[in-house]
C-alpha cells in the first residue's frame, strides 16, 4: 500500500547517449512536492558525469563544449588556459587521425601494400616516393621534408595569430567548402559533437594500428585481421600478452 512519505521519479538514460539524462514526474502527493523533486532532479542532472552515470561532473567542464561528457579523472583540464588548449589539440589530433586510419586502410585494401613498407622508400640513398603505386616527381626525402616543414609551420602559424578561440577550432571559409558552419546552429552544434566522436573513434583506431604493427612486425591492419578470422582461437591478441613459447 502507498504511503505518503514523497514522491517516486522515473529516469531514464543511456551510457552510449549523448543526451542528457531526464527525470519523469510519476506522482506529486503534496504542494510544492514537484517543485522539489523537479529541482533536485536538475541539480542531479547537472552534477553527474555522462560517461559514468552516478559519478560526480569535474566543475570546470561544464557540458558546453561539445563532446564534454565530463571525463576528466585525472583533473588535466582543471587551468582554464589548459583546458581550452586541450579542446584545441584533441580536435587537431582528431582531424589528423581520421585522416590517417583512411590513409592506412584504403591502400592497403587496394593491394597498393601496408602503410610500414609504403615508408621503406625513405631509408634507401636517393629512393623514390609513390603515392597510390605512382611515384611522385619530386618525391625524395629532402624535398617531401621541406615541403611539409614549411606548409605546417604556415599553417600553424597562422592559427597560432587568431585571437578567436572558436575560429581556431572552427576557422570556416575555405576550410568549409561544403558551408555546414553556415547551418543552423543547433545543426551545426550537432556536427561539432559527430566530429568530436569520431576523432575519438580514430584515435583509438590509430593506437589500435600501432600496437598491432608492433605485436607483429612489417604487416598491416588489414592482413592481421585476416589473418586472426582464419584462425582466431590461435592469432589473436593472446599470442601477444602470452607468448606460445611459454606452453612449450
Amino acid at each position: 500500500m502507498m504511503t505518503s512519505c514523497g514522491v517516486a521519479p522515473l529516469c531514464s538514460s543511456s551510457l552510449l547517449s549523448s543526451s542528457k539524462p531526464k527525470f519523469f514526474l510519476a506522482a506529486a502527493p503534496f504542494p510544492g512536492a514537484a517543485a522539489n523533486v523537479t529541482t533536485s532532479a536538475v541539480k542531479a542532472t547537472m552534477s553527474s558525469s555522462d560517461w559514468m552515470p552516478g559519478q560526480p561532473r569535474p566543475p570546470h567542464l561544464d557540458g558546453s563544449a561539445p563532446g564534454d561528457f565530463g571525463f576528466d579523472p585525472l583533473g588535466l583540464g582543471e587551468v582554464p588556459q589548459l583546458l581550452e588548449r586541450y579542446k584545441e589539440s584533441e580536435l587537431i589530433h582528431c582531424r589528423w587521425a581520421m585522416l590517417a586510419v583512411p590513409g592506412i586502410l584504403i591502400p592497403e585494401a587496394m593491394g597498393l601494400g601496408n602503410w610500414v613498407k609504403a615508408q621503406e622508400w625513405a631509408a634507401i640513398p636517393g629512393g623514390q616516393g609513390s603515392y597510390l603505386g605512382q611515384p611522385v616527381p619530386w618525391g625524395t626525402l629532402p624535398t617531401i621534408f621541406a615541403i611539409e616543414l614549411l606548409a605546417i609551420a604556415f599553417v600553424e602559424h597562422q592559427r597560432s595569430m587568431e585571437k578567436d578561440v572558436e575560429k581556431k577550432k572552427y576557422p570556416g571559409g575555405a576550410f568549409d567548402p561544403l558551408g555546414y558552419s553556415k547551418q543552423d546552429p543547433a545543426k551545426f552544434r550537432e556536427l561539432k559533437v559527430k566530429e568530436i566522436k569520431n576523432g575519438r573513434l580514430a584515435l583509438l583506431a590509430f593506437v589500435g594500428i600501432c600496437v598491432q604493427q608492433s605485436a607483429y612486425p612489417g604487416t598491416g591492419p588489414l592482413e592481421n585481421l585476416a589473418a586472426h578470422l582464419a584462425d582466431p582461437w590461435h592469432t589473436n591478441i593472446g599470442d601477444v600478452i602470452i607468448p606460445p613459447s611459454l606452453f612449450h
